[in-house]
């Protein structure tokens, strides 16, 4: 049947088409999809780095003391030598031949003196008797003071005397390496005529020199950290860690132990020296290196991922979603960065929800999807984006 030239066909799809657009115009708008995290709460380590220079702890040159032709060598180069091991002996038969002459003397010197003791015996209990003269036995005490002064003053030659037979043997003062030899064999040696024979170095244990800006200096002298001295109240100590010459992080840390209290005032940096323990030899005396010095540790700080930031003329500032839905726009004080993330000191709460992906799609105040970000469905939408 046609009724006015449509059928009932036509009627029905009119029908469904009309139902649907008014579907349509029903439907919710879209609301902007955000993932958001919770801030973390971290032990921040905050750090300095730095180029330093390793020296070893101790470095002694040894110098001939007495002179004389060098007539040995004990020792191995570049090998450990332990102290007072000998290591050059210098002719010592001049200086034998003095220690002789020395012990003669103050054997005369002490036969004198014991003349001299029995000449004062004697003369006493004559003079009580006055059977001598106050001048003789004032001539014979005088006598054995005399004699009894050169008795010191032989033992004084005869020890100054074995002391340089000492020096004809050179000693190491301290284990450590030896260096090469400075003069050959058979060299006239002593002060002022080739006096420098080699040098020993101790390297089991090796220092750290370098310079810290004054702003990190001052920083951590406002947190109350006094490099150079130990402060047992607190939980940790300010450590250093160095780069080795293949980029790779030497194992063991040192400690700070000086700290200079004066700034240098070409440079604006203060000088500071740390320790390290050595004992494969790894660290070379002489080389540079980098360094990483731990300056403050703050406890339980608030971290967000950097990528959730942007800067304007305002400062920093991040979005977060209120518990209505709606995103809004916080100005944040930032810290240090560490890492891909950085520590947020004011402006933001711990339990606050952050936006961390989808935020260039917002404007303060428009209300959004917010998604966790362990939430499988953030997951998939993250490989969505990447995707495209």
């Amino acid at each position: 049947m046609v009724i006015h030239g449509i059928n009932k066909g036509h009627i029905t799809f009119l029908l469904f088409a009309l139902l649907l657009v008014g579907c349509k115009k029903k439907e919710t708008p879209q609301l902007p999809i955000v993932i958001v995290d919770q801030p973390a709460k971290e032990d921040v380590q905050i750090y300095g780095e730095y180029v330093g220079r390793i020296r070893a702890a101790s470095y002694v040159e040894i110098h001939a003391r007495v002179e004389g032709y060098l007539e040995q060598m004990l020792f191995e180069e570049g090998k450990r030598v332990t102290q007072n091991a000998p290591l050059f002996l210098i002719n010592s038969a001049p200086y034998r031949a003095r220690v002789e002459k020395a012990k003669a003397q103050l054997k005369k010197d002490e036969a004198q003196a014991s003349k001299a003791r029995r000449d004062v015996e004697r003369l006493r209990p004559l003079y009580e008797q006055h059977a001598a003269s106050q001048l003789d036995l004032d001539n014979a005490i005088a006598a054995l003071e005399n004699a009894e002064a050169n008795i010191a003053m032989s033992r004084a030659d005869l020890d100054q005397a074995e002391l340089e037979l000492s020096y004809t043997t050179v000693r190491s003062p301290l284990s450590g390496y030896i260096s090469e030899r400075y003069v050959d064999i058979g060299a006239l040696v002593g002060p002022g005529v080739n006096s420098k024979l080699a040098a020993v170095v101790k390297s089991d244990t090796v220092l750290v020199d370098f310079k810290m800006t004054a702003l990190d200096y001052l920083s951590a002298e406002r947190r109350n950290i006094r490099f150079g001295e130990q402060d047992t109240t607190r939980s940790w100590q300010p450590t250093v860690t160095i780069t080795l010459a293949d980029n790779s992080e030497y194992p063991i840390k040192g400690i700070v132990d000086f700290a200079d209290p004066l700034v240098d005032p070409e440079t604006g940096t203060f000088g500071v020296r740390a320790e390290l323990p050595n004992p494969n030899q790894r660290l070379l005396p002489g080389q540079f290196t980098r360094v990483k010095l731990l300056l403050d540790v703050r406890e339980r700080s608030i971290v967000v991922p950097r990528k959730a930031l942007s800067i304007e003329s305002g400062g920093a500032f991040l979005y977060i979603v209120r518990r209505d839905g709606v995103a809004e726009k916080r100005f944040v004080q930032i810290g240090p960065e560490l890492g891909n993330n950085v520590v947020v000191e004011r402006g933001l709460g711990e339990r606050e929800q952050v936006v961390i992906e989808g935020y260039h799609k917002l404007v303060p105040g428009i209300q959004v999807r917010a998604i966790p970000a362990n939430d499988p469905e953030a997951i998939e939408l993250l490989k969505e984006e990447d995707a495209l």
